[in-house]
């Protein structure tokens, strides 16, 4: 394939976006992604679910992580353009499958600041002000606080406050989050010295009804419902910024890594400081139902019954900064997906546009519209925590599927980072990415199923309508796999332990087996069938070259 030289942008080019963000604006893009209003409600949510096994959930939920995370630092040194997750499965197996990744992409990206805007208003209900935005109710995972009808006009109001932050250039959006992720690191740090040095109640792991009431199904169940791995998710924001990376070759591959081994470590000692630091007084009969304290703020409750009112009221300021700091930048992605896939013809041409900043304002506007519809459905914070899980391992599970093709067919690409182990550590990711999707189960993965319904709509009434010019190759061939893969998975779910079914075809430890059988078998399936060498190096070479046009590099 040929070098790419940074060419001179045409008369009338179309304004891009501009390389601006350094290393550490890369790392803590990924960073402060990962540590939002996961590590406000993940550590209650997950002991619930798995009692003080929850620990073990996390370790589980990290190595997951980190498996999911590593094709995904080759890729990023790879091919550092512009909405990178939604763009190496187009480049390895062509337009249909391209189409269908990009999609899952936008959905995780524009479903997550709705979440962090709901973690924001729980915590807000500690004032008297607030009291009325949410009202406790009952559901399948215990109490859960819920937005009221004034609830919903403040998380709106809120959606158009990140979103309008977003209108900054990337350079400026890149320094306010770095500002904001040295303090949503700093606090979760102390947080976790004070409660656990200071009120350590060892009796608190065998509480309540033992140490795993649920047993296994509870502990996995954890990693995918109880926000664990929605607390991991985030690492992919350096992929996503990729196309405004001042050194992207050399960068990315450090920024995802770094972030993800800073997320597992942050999280597993937040989980032992919840548990352990937990008055006794506090614990019911249940892990379940017996956990009084924390039903709006879990981390600054504790710390006021513990006599430490200052680090409450910390706690309560960073309720606004880590949520809002998470909701940012994902506001700022979804915006950079729905870009990327205009570029690659999936969507109209409008999400192309930029302001004189260089930021993609059409896709914005979308995020922020979608973002206010999601609370309608989803008015709790763990509500839509099932559906944001297995929306995001959906689309990490294009990753591997793509490295598997390029170690295959482009053998001496040039690879700044380079998997160890690649042949067992890609098709072994994408068996990890479908167990988190069987984990999460059926009564979320259905709804991910309609969603996925509605994006197959809006593609096709994009090329029917022809609403862009560019006219991707749908390249069937290469797509055979992906109808059986989506309808398999659903099926896989449907009949196993973690679907509706009173007596399950597939029961626990058979469904992983039933899983990891089923995606060995695609895996293997779609690298064979992918684009050839010389397919895959003129879309990548003409994706590129676009790419630059539209990207000048800085000086």
């Amino acid at each position: 394939m040929a070098t790419l030289k940074t060419p001179v942008p045409p008369a009338g080019a179309r304004p891009g976006l501009k390389r601006e963000i350094g290393f550490i604006g890369l790392l803590w893009a990924s960073t402060g992604s990962i540590i939002g209003s996961g590590w406000l409600f993940g550590a209650k949510d997950a002991l619930q679910i798995a009692g003080p096994a929850a620990i073990i959930s996390w370790v589980i939920g990290g190595i997951c992580i980190l498996i999911l995370a590593l094709p995904h630092a080759e890729l990023g040194g790879m091919y550092p353009v512009s909405g990178g997750t939604a763009r190496f499965p187009h480049y390895a197996f062509g337009g249909a499958v391209g189409a269908s990744f990009g999609w899952f992409s936008w959905v995780q990206a524009a479903t997550v600041a709705p979440i962090e805007v709901q973690a924001m208003i729980n915590y807000a209900g500690h004032y008297s002000f607030a009291k009325s935005w949410l009202v406790i109710k009952q559901t399948a995972a215990g109490p859960q606080p819920t937005l009221t009808g004034s609830g919903l006009v403040v998380a709106i109001l809120l959606m158009a406050f990140v979103t309008a932050i977003n209108f900054l250039s990337i350079r400026k959006l890149a320094n306010v989050n770095s500002a904001a992720t040295w303090w949503k690191v700093g606090v979760p740090l102390l947080t976790i010295f004070m409660l656990a040095v200071f009120n350590f109640h060892p009796g608190n792991f065998t509480g309540a009804n033992g140490f795993s009431p649920d047993g296994v199904k509870g502990i996995l169940s954890a990693v995918s419902t109880g926000g664990i791995v929605f607390a991991l998710l985030g690492f992919e924001q350096a992929d996503q910024l990729a196309g405004e990376s001042k050194n992207p070759k050399r960068d990315i591959p450090r920024a995802v890594i770094g972030s993800t081994i800073i997320g597992v470590f942050i999280y597993l000692l937040v989980q032992f400081a919840f548990l352990v630091a937990l008055p006794p007084s506090q614990i019911g009969t249940t892990w379940k139902d017996g956990l009084d304290t924390a039903m709006t703020g879990p981390f600054a409750d504790i710390a006021t019954l513990v006599g430490f009112g200052w680090l409450a009221s910390i706690l309560y300021i960073d309720a606004l900064i880590s949520p809002g700091g998470t909701a940012l930048i994902y506001v700022t992605a979804s915006s950079r997906v729905s870009y990327g896939l205009s570029r690659n013809g999936y969507v109209p041409v409008v999400f192309e546009k930029t302001n004189k900043s260089g930021v993609p304002w059409v896709g914005l506007i979308a995020a922020f519209v979608i973002g206010c519809i999601c609370f309608l459905p989803f008015p709790t914070w763990q509500s839509i925590v099932g559906l944001i899980t297995s929306a995001s391992v959906l689309m990490y599970a294009g990753a591997p599927l793509a490295l598997g093709v390029f170690r295959r067919r482009l053998p001496d690409e040039d690879r700044p980072y380079r998997l160890p182990g690649a042949t067992i550590m890609s098709p072994l990711a994408f068996i990890v990415a479908n167990l988190l999707i069987m984990w999460t189960g059926w009564g979320t993965d259905w709804k991910l199923g309609v969603a996925i319904l509605i994006g197959y709509v809006i593609l096709v009434g994009n090329r029917v309508f022809k609403l862009n010019p560019t006219k991707p190759q749908m390249d069937w061939k290469a797509a055979q796999w992906l109808p059986v893969y989506l309808v398999g998975m659903g099926l896989i779910v449907f009949l196993s332990d973690f679907g509706p079914l009173a007596h399950p075809w597939f029961p626990l430890y058979w469904d992983i087996v039933a899983t990891a059988v089923f995606s060995a078998i695609i895996y293997y399936w779609a690298v064979h069938v992918a684009l050839t060498t010389e397919e895959i190096n003129k879309v990548v070479h003409s994706a590129l070259v676009e790419e630059e046009e539209a990207l000048p590099l800085s000086s």
